[in-house]
Order: structure tokens, then sequence, then C-alpha cells
């Protein structure tokens, strides 16, 4: 029986709900190890005139940026200090390094230590940024058609902009590192990161040491969310730098409070938009512009951009289109990877487009969507010049709209608007059509490490890291499927570059796809030493003439498939080769194919395939208080083939409810000065057990995906989108309100929020009589 396709619990689980999972800040301490910190800047923006370090220097060790060997770095742009030299550029930059024997010690030092700090003006704000012509990179275009006569011959032309906020990863595990110094200068540094391969280049890089000096082990993170793909590298390598100049192992882990006041989040943007369109709704072309907040460092933004502007059109044809993207530089922490990684912005603008055409014409939206899909045989290119190929997406949009009932619903929900005047609801459908695969062609690899030991238990070792997504459960499952070996006899390794060298990050929902492809890859060049070794022995046992070709690796034993018997165990024949001195060890590559984007150009193929989905949401609103509770939610996706359901059923449900609290409750508040004020649980709210909604339909259909190992398709950041229907059918709910108007909404649509624009469509159909904007009487 196969592994793959089998509900299998994750590697983890037991871990987890017990206690028994290891992270950094649970490693026992080491003979000799430092607590490491640092003191950050307290203003946005400003020079350094001096510091005063006191008595710090009797409490613990002191580090500034003149300890290192390089102190600019960048994933993609380097133009990044990683500690402060003469300009602080946010709040929360690292100015010194402590290290000390406790935290009672370092926070005397830190109290020792006075900054006198010339203030500048900040740039907090993304029209600011655009006043003072302030970005990172250049601007980003992808054009298809003649959209100035496209707009010159439009029926009807719609023009707005759409605001959508931050948001925190929140993974409960902050950032941590742990470096231990040995022989030579070596480092092994333990660190909760998405990149292994980047911490450990970046480590040697800042430290002036060759790359391989320095190992970095990755076991497991507490969540990640792209949140340490790339800012993973700071703790790690002031961590590194004490190790390096103390010879002592130095540990550093943010508190939940500081982690969220000096890591940057999810991009804030700020679309401008204009598209022409004919009376049923079906969009002729479209003009988009995209301005990012990037923070102070460029980090990942102009990936992140880059992949906002891939997903501009979505799950629907835009026959002419201009579609332009710039990174606005700000005096805040540097935004970064997040679950989705540009697309939800690019997305969430379509559709927001998509849902005010409709009220313009006074369209059912859902309609509006259908007429725009993509096609299956026409009207299935990209702007970018992509054909979208195995499109599922008006079967999904057809099923959908029978399954969650939608037509019956969106009666029930104008009757119970004509007659509540307690409550609202709205209802919304949307789509995703997500594309796998990293935008930057050179990242689409990975190796694989994979020993067999002699009784037939196997180790294996990839670039992916394990945050509780479960690819290490998928690969366990791909290996055991390749050996014909049941996956407890699998075991996935920590992920260490002293194993699998110059990785890409476990993002873009390509870590199974690669690292699995990768496993797959080294298990049939040990399959293929084997079969031969075994067709061998099937001839020395009578059976005739036997060839590789036909030997069968399944439930644990290994025969020839024209004469099933002798059988012999997997464990024998791995015996069997040891003795005969056949190799069963393997390093295993895989690089995606027929990937083909010019970033510059703006086409190409970016994309291996498509992840594809449909939801429908309904929201209530309470007219007084501005509540807003989901009531049901039904989601319908192509998924491919699962390689383990249950674990595609939790990344589905967790990415749509991440996402509604990106949409509706989590909402980044600063002060005037740039200071973050919602940094806790206490005035951050990310959804809780009662945000569920309390009808919640998962479901996918039943399609192939050949490009992809075991037909599968990935699940990590496709369903997050799908939330954007909840922030759309509260829009809905207000466009009731708005006597035919386009409603104004920004995101995240929290209860504050709502209540402001309700209280403002009261006020304006009372003439502006104050006296009459108060909530409606019973």
């Amino acid at each position: 029986m196969s592994s793959v396709g089998t509900n299998i619990p994750h590697d983890s689980a037991v871990g987890h709900v017990s206690g028994g999972s290891v992270y950094i800040d649970d490693m026992a301490p080491l003979r000799g190890e430092l607590i490491v910190d640092f003191v950050w800047s307290p203003v946005a923006h400003g020079r350094i005139r001096g510091i005063d370090f006191g008595d710090a220097a009797s409490f613990g060790h002191l580090f500034t940026y003149r300890d290192l060997h390089h102190n600019l770095f960048g994933a993609i742009i380097q133009d990044e200090f990683l500690l402060a030299e003469d300009v602080v550029s946010f709040i929360g930059h690292p100015i010194v390094v402590i290290a000390a024997e406790s935290r009672a010690l370092i926070r005397k030092a830190k109290a020792a230590i006075k900054l006198d700090i010339e203030e500048l003006e900040p740039v907090f704000t993304i029209d600011e940024a655009k006043r003072r012509r302030l970005f990172i990179g250049k601007t980003m275009t992808i054009k298809r058609g003649d959209v100035d006569a496209a707009f010159a011959s439009a029926r009807n032309i719609h023009e707005g902009t759409f605001i959508n906020g931050g948001q925190d990863h929140f993974y409960l595990e902050s950032q941590a590192a742990l470096a231990v110094p040995g022989e030579f200068d070596q480092l092994t540094v333990h660190s909760s990161t998405q990149n292994p391969s980047e911490v450990q280049d970046v480590i040697a890089h800042l430290l002036g040491l060759p790359i391989n000096k320095v190992t970095v082990v990755t076991k497991r993170m507490g969540g990640g969310f792209g949140g340490k793909e790339c800012q993973a590298t700071h703790p790690a390598a002031i961590a590194a730098l004490v190790a390096h100049k103390l010879k002592r192992p130095a540990r550093i882990a943010y508190s939940k409070d500081d982690d969220m006041c000096v890591t940057g989040g999810r991009h804030p943007f700020q679309n401008d938009y204009r598209v022409a369109f004919d009376d049923d709704g079906v969009i002729t072309a479209a003009q988009i512009d995209f301005f990012s907040d990037g923070g102070a460092f460029a980090d990942l933004s102009t990936s992140v951009l880059g992949r906002a502007l891939t997903h501009a059109d979505n799950a629907y044809y835009l026959p002419n289109a201009l579609i332009r993207g710039t990174v606005c530089r700000t005096n805040l922490p540097p935004n970064t990877a997040f679950r989705g990684f540009g697309g939800p912005q690019g997305i969430a603008t379509i559709e927001n487009i998509l849902e005010e055409i409709a009220v313009l014409l006074k369209l059912d939206p859902l309609e509006v969507r259908r007429r725009n899909c993509y096609g299956i045989d026409d009207r299935n290119i990209t702007p970018y010049g992509q054909v979208v190929r195995n499109n599922h997406l008006p079967q999904l949009f057809d099923e959908i709209a029978e399954r969650g009932e939608y037509s019956s619903r969106l009666a029930e929900v104008r009757q119970c608007n004509a007659t509540s005047r307690t409550h609202l609801r709205g209802i919304a459908c949307t789509a995703v059509k997500f594309g796998i695969s990293f935008n930057t062609k050179f990242l689409n690899q990975a190796n694989a490490l994979v020993n067999v030991y002699l009784d037939g238990s196997v180790q294996v070792s990839t670039g992916a890291t394990e945050m509780g997504q479960g690819v290490n459960t998928k690969i366990r499952q791909i290996v055991a499927d390749e050996f014909g070996i049941d996956a407890e006899r699998v075991l996935l390794m920590p992920t260490s570059t002293e194993k699998n060298n110059n990785t890409s990050a476990t993002a873009a929902s390509s870590g199974a796809d690669l690292n699995g492809s990768a496993a797959a890859d080294a298990c049939r060049k040990i399959r293929a030493r084997m079969a031969a070794v075994a067709a061998e022995y099937f001839e020395r046992a009578g059976c005739g003439e036997a060839s590789a070709d036909d030997v069968v690796f399944e439930n644990g034993e290994v025969f020839d498939r024209r004469k099933p018997d002798p059988r012999v165990a997997f464990a024998a024949l791995v015996k069997m080769c040891h003795l005969e001195r056949v190799s069963v060890g393997e390093r295993g590559f895989y690089s995606t194919q027929g990937l083909d984007w010019d970033v510059d150009k703006g086409c190409g193929a970016p994309f291996l395939y498509f992840t594809q989905g449909v939801a429908i949401s309904e929201v209530e609103i309470d007219r007084f208080t501005g509540m807003m509770r989901v009531r049901r939610c039904d989601l319908l996706m192509d998924i491919g083939k699962p390689i383990n359901p249950g674990i595609d059923r939790g990344q589905i449900t967790g990415a749509f409810i991440q996402g509604m609290g990106w949409l509706t409750n989590e909402e980044l508040r600063r002060d005037a000065k740039g200071n973050v004020l919602s940094h806790s649980p206490t005035t951050y709210k990310i959804p809780n057990i009662q945000d569920v909604p309390p009808v919640f339909n998962v479901d996918w259909i039943d399609a192939e995906n050949p490009l992809n190992i075991r037909s599968s398709k990935a699940v990590g950041e496709p369903p997050l989108v799908l939330a954007i229907s909840v922030w759309m059918a509260v829009k809905n709910a207000l466009s009731f309100l708005t006597n035919g108007e386009i409603p104004k909404l920004h995101a995240p649509a929290t209860g504050e929020e709502i209540l402001t624009r309700m209280t403002s469509y009261r006020h304006a159909q009372h003439g502006g009589d104050a006296r009459e904007v108060a909530a409606p009487q019973l």
C-alpha cells in the first residue's frame, strides 16, 4: 500500500501536544554560554552623535559595528546595516550588542548605555515616500495590448484606490539562535530560520569567514509564515558575532514584545487603479499602480512586489493591461516575506475592482466574476504571457455556487438587510489562481541526501525546514513510497548546511515540491542499484533470467513482477547490497523545468503551475457597534492529488483563518513617533477559536497535476487569499447602506473601521445632521 495519499500523523504531532518538541530556547544551556541582546534605536530616523557606555562593560561584553568584518548586507539589494553606524533608520535598529551571564546583567548594561541621537525627519507613509521620491529598486512593469485605445473606446470607466495594512507574523516561537564556536574559527549555529543557507552566507560575510567554517542547523521552527525567511539572519548573526569574538556559546531569543517592535511584517500596499468595462461588467482594460511600504531597507521587498504584479490578474482575463509597481522606503522596520508573498495584495486589488464594477452596474458580483474568469481554450493567457493550463476555475465557480447555496443565501441576506434594524449581513464569492514557483528562476532547485541503513531504516536530509506545515511528513511519505516501505521506517533529519548545501528558503509554497522531488531522485538512484542486486539474487534462486526493470519494491518486500515468488525483505536486500559493496546512500537533485521569466520585460512563464480555488463567505455586522462575525464559509479548491490529505486540510483551514486575521482583526497601530502600540497579544488581535466560522466547509475537486511530484499541488499560501471573500462580504454588507454608491472600506475591516463607515453613511443619508447619526433606534 502506498504511503502517499494517506493521512499519517504529522511527525512532530505527539511532541507538540506533549511538550516534547525541542526549539532553540529549549536546548539545554552549554558550558560557558552567554545570553545576548542589543540596544536599539529609540527614534525612527536620526544621526548618532555619540554613545556613552558608562559602566555597562562591568556587566557584560559590548560590541558595535566596528567589531564586524562587514556590516552591509541584503538578500537582493545590499543596503542594510546590521548594526547602525552613523544613522539609525527605524525604531528597533540595533546599535550595541550586549553579551552577559544573565538577563539581569543585560538589563543593567542597557540602563547604563546612553545614546545621543539627533532626530531627523522620518517618513512613515506611502504618500510621504512618494512625495519625497524615496523608493527601493526600480518601478516594475507588466504590459499587454493597447490600454490607451481601450480606455478611449470604453463604455464605462472606474477608478479608485485600494488600501490594505500590514500584518505581524505572530509566530509562537520568536526569533532565536544559538551559536557555538569550534576549532579553527568554525561556528555551528542553531537557528530558527526558513533559510539556513542564507543565514550561513550572511554570518560568513559579516564575520569575514569562508562559508565552509559556518554550519547552520534548523531542527524546527515554532512558526515562520515568511518572517524567518530573511529576518532570522539578524539574531543569528548577532549571536555568531559574540561566539566568534569570545569563543563562548551565545544564545539570543527575542521576547514577543521585542520581536513585534523590531521585525517587519506583511507589506502595506496602496494601489491606484483605473478600469474600463462593458455593460455586462467584462473588463476591457486595466491600469493598476502598486505602491508598497518596504520599510527602511530592501529585504525581500522587490521580489514581494514582483509577485504582487504577477497576481494582479488573479483568476480573470485582462485583454489590455498596464500593471506597474514601486517599493517605497520609509522609516519603519524592513517589511519582509509573509505567507502569500505579495500575491494577496495583488489579488485583493482585482477582487475589489470586480466587486465595485458589480455595484456600479447593479449586477450580481459572482456573475461579474464568472464573466471575467479565465477560459479553457481561449481568454487563457496572463498579462505576462503565460498560458493558464489545466484551468479548473470555471468548474470551481459553478460548483461552489451550488455547494454554497449562493442564490438562496443571497436572497436571505437581502431579506435580512431589508427587515433587521439591528444587524447587517453580506455575502461574497472570490477566487484564487496562485502561481507556484519562486519568481527568481535560480531558486527553483533543491538537493537531498538519503542514507539506507543495514536494518532497512532510512535517514533523509533535505534543505526543507519544518515550521509546523508538515513538509517533513510529506517527504517521509514520498521516500517510503519510493522504497515500498512503511513511513515509520523513514526519519527526516534536522536541516543542516553541512549535508545540504546552497539551498533555497522553504517558501513560495514549494518546500515539498522541490525537496520531495530531490529526495525521490536520490531514492530512485539507490533503488536502481538495489534492483540490480535483487535481479542477480532472483536468477541465482532459479527464477530464470531476471531484469532490474522487473524488480518491484512493495509493502516492505522486493520481488520480480513476473514471478512474485520468492520474495526478499527490504532490509535483507540492503544487507545483500552491503556485502556486494553496492552503495545504498545517495544525493538527489531537482530543478524545476519550463520556467522562463524576464523581470525587466515583465513577461514569460514564472510559474510551473497554478493552485486554484474559490470561497463563499457570509458575515453579520452589529449595526450599533460595528462588531462583525463570520457566519459561514465554503471553500473549494484544486490541489491536485494530496500527498497527505489531513495535512493539506490543516494548511487550507489555517491559511484561511490567518488571511481572515490580516483582513479583519490584525491592525498594526503606531504613535506619531513610529513606536508600535500593538506589540503584544493584549493589543494585537489574532483570530481565536471564536472567530472560526461555525459553518466551515472545506473540500477539493479530484484533479490531476502531472507537472508535479505525485500529481500534488502546493497548499501553503493559496488558501490564505480566499479569506478576501470575508473582507468582500463586509463590503457587500455596507453596499446596502450606500444607495447604490460604492462603499469605502480599508483593510483590515476592524470593528472600528466598519463602525466608522456605517456612521458616515448614516450621516450622509440624514443630510449631515449630527443629531441623526446615532445608532438606529428600535
